[in-house]
């Protein structure tokens, strides 16, 4: 069963093209990796997914429900907000810079959320952040501030926020691209815990053998269009596109 449906996809930004009539889709439970060069159009694609950025053509379609009604005058009219408050709890987001509120202890961030968002009582909420805080080992870390935790420790944390929410499709922009180098480690072990628990996942990287590792299927975009799809062993291991294998020499 495809959990979302990306169809025909346009994203402009004043007069710049950034996402060009791009289609795609993903299954429950597959975990879908996009590559490419910076500024082709990846964090993008996440974005409206998320609905944190508005779409200028096409339409996503999450759970069977279409986040653009109609288009009127060339303007996309977006769905009811009941509809759009579905998707977007339907959809998780987890960012490259963590996004986790100073003021808020480690835990707070993953109560607060559970409380105003999905309406848990205290007792529920707090039950569910110790669950998800021993499950990204950071239970002793549950009354830390965000300032005061490595940069592995708050992107933990920040899974941990969103899988508090039961999205039911993580998206990750880079998930690891704000860590030194000794702390991605940790992060991808928990991605790849993720991945075996077969949650559904899009996942925007530039760890190329980690994408090799993890994906069920990978998307490569180049200058806003999808020049190459496939499994991992047809993408990385055989790329047919002469764009592609120019882009995974780099990392020969």
């Amino acid at each position: 069963m495809d959990v979302l449906q990306v169809k025909n996809l346009y994203k402009k930004y004043k007069n710049t093209e950034v996402i060009k009539d791009i289609s795609f889709n993903v299954k429950e439970g597959e975990t879908l990796v996009i590559l490419g060069p910076s500024g082709s159009g990846k964090s993008t694609i996440l974005r409206c997914i998320n609905n944190l950025e508005k779409i200028d053509g096409g339409n996503i379609i999450i759970n069977n429900e279409c986040m653009v009604k109609e288009y009127k005058n060339g303007k996309a009219i977006y769905n009811d907000k009941k509809i759009l408050e579905k998707i977007n709890l339907d959809t998780g987001m987890i960012f490259q810079d963590f996004n986790l509120f100073p003021h808020y202890t480690i835990k707070e961030n993953i109560t607060k959320a559970l409380i105003y968002v999905l309406k848990n009582n205290e007792e529920e909420a707090e039950k569910k952040a110790d669950n998800l805080l021993k499950k990204m080992n950071l239970i002793e870390k549950m009354d830390a501030y965000p300032c005061n935790l490595s940069g592995g420790q708050k992107q933990r944390a920040s899974i941990a926020r969103t899988l508090s929410l039961e999205p039911k499709i993580i998206c990750m922009d880079e998930p690891t691209s704000s860590l030194d180098p000794e702390l991605v480690g940790e992060v991808l072990k928990e991605i790849r815990k993720l991945a075996k628990e077969k949650r559904t996942m899009v996942i925007v990287t530039h760890e190329i053998k980690f994408a090799k590792e993890i994906a069920d299927r990978i998307i490569f975009i180049d200058n806003g269009r999808i020049i190459e799809e496939g499994t991992a062993e047809e993408v990385i291991n055989n790329p047919k596109k002469d764009r592609t294998k120019e882009f995974l020499a780099r990392f020969v």
